[in-house]
């Protein structure tokens, strides 16, 4: 097939990199909005503060996005950032906070509010420009064309297409991810290790996405094998740097290809049962892989040895041995393989899925994501 590819915006990689955020945010004006998290260190955002006034700009902190907000907090945002004529945003923290900084970034010229955006209104070309800065890595949507949301009538996912040049800049300071020193660590590289993969065994494909998500699941199976074996303690920072990486390579290797239906599923049990995602993806990986074994057996082979499986005699037993090289990576990193201790009612659950299988990536997975495929996956987890 042929291949075109752009990228943008500039992505910024490495211990420190947050220093540049000054110089990045001048380009677009004297006053700058901060969306962070409630939970960062505030000494992080006193840095980047600091960081802005240095650069000459003044920086306006919003500090009040959760885990538990929902995206209406972006509506406080554009309030803030048209009284105080803010130029630019920044979104500082996870994933969260992402989604909302990109819908305020999206909204504050265009005076909509989040429910019209989610409900599909046009938004035009006008937009705030917008620099996120990650803590825990990069999301599989930071640089497609649309991303997903949960809207918070229904609890159920949306997907709300994004302008191409919205961004700015990325910047991915490895010194920021506190999040790989504590003990949800691993679930957080094996959902990382999941969209790779989902991604790489997607209908969509080419050359590109497969070298870049090839070096991804690397990067990611390097950390969770390293980890296994002990080798963790005193290395964290190699970890995270690792990780940063392998989360920016995943996230261009899935605009190449698509992200996979495990991603926004993921996001859709989070929405529902308040479950973390990262345990959500981490539950799906072994299952959906099963999928995956059948739809691309070439790709699973060469995953199951990028898991450091033995050669295989076929490529079918490559591809199988996969699924038990990831049961047992897990096992070994006490990653829970299903979610069972939440007491997740399978109803609750259905309306959820259903929304994330009626989204247009779906037609981008190599297995038929039906309804009753679902329900399979649901009641294997849960």
């Amino acid at each position: 097939m042929d291949i075109s590819f752009k990228f943008d915006p500039e992505v910024l990689i490495g211990s420190d990199t947050l220093s540049m955020a000054g110089t990045i945010a001048s380009r677009h004006g004297s006053r700058i909005m901060i969306a962070a998290d409630h939970g960062l260190d505030a000494q992080s955002v006193d840095r980047l503060k600091e960081i802005l006034t240095d650069s000459g700009l003044e920086a306006i902190i919003f500090d009040g996005i959760e885990e538990s907000s929902s995206v209406e907090m972006s509506e406080n945002i554009v309030e803030l950032s048209r009284a105080a004529h803010c130029d630019a945003i920044i979104g500082f923290g996870g994933q969260k906070t992402q989604i909302i900084a990109r819908m305020a970034a999206i909204m504050a010229p265009m005076h909509i509010t989040a429910f019209e955006l989610l409900d599909g209104r046009n938004f035009g070309t006008k937009f705030l420009p917008l620099l996120s800065i990650p803590t825990e890595g990069m999301s599989v949507f930071s640089t497609t064309d649309y991303f997903i949301a949960v809207d918070p009538r229904s609890r159920l996912v949306k997907s709300i297409p994004s302008p191409a040049d919205l961004y700015s800049a990325v910047i991915i300071d490895s010194s920021l991810f506190t999040f790989l020193s504590d003990n949800a660590a691993m679930s957080f590289v094996f959902e990382g290790f999941f969209n790779a993969a989902e991604a790489y065994c997607s209908a969509r494909s080419n050359f590109i996405s497969d070298v870049l998500l090839e070096k991804a699941i690397n990067f990611f199976v390097k950390i969770l094998r390293g980890s296994s074996n002990g080798a963790a303690n005193g290395s964290n920072e190699a970890n995270t740097e690792l990780f940063a990486q392998a989360s920016f390579l995943t996230a261009l290797g899935s605009s190449a290809s698509s992200p996979g239906i495990g991603a926004v599923l993921s996001n859709a049990i989070n929405a529902r049962a308040s479950v973390p995602r990262s345990l959500c993806s981490a539950a799906l990986c072994p299952v959906i892989a099963e999928r995956l074994v059948s739809a691309r057996p070439e790709k699973m082979s060469r995953i199951a040895s990028f898991l450091g499986a033995p050669k295989p005699a076929s490529v079918a037993e490559g591809a199988a041995s996969s699924v038990e090289a990831i049961k047992k990576l897990m096992t070994a990193l006490n990653v829970p393989a299903t979610l069972t201790e939440y007491n997740i009612q399978l109803d609750r659950l259905t309306a959820a899925a259903e929304a994330a299988r009626s989204l247009d990536l779906t037609a981008n997975s190599p297995w038929t994501v039906s309804e009753e495929e679902l329900f399979k996956i649901l009641k294997q987890i849960i």
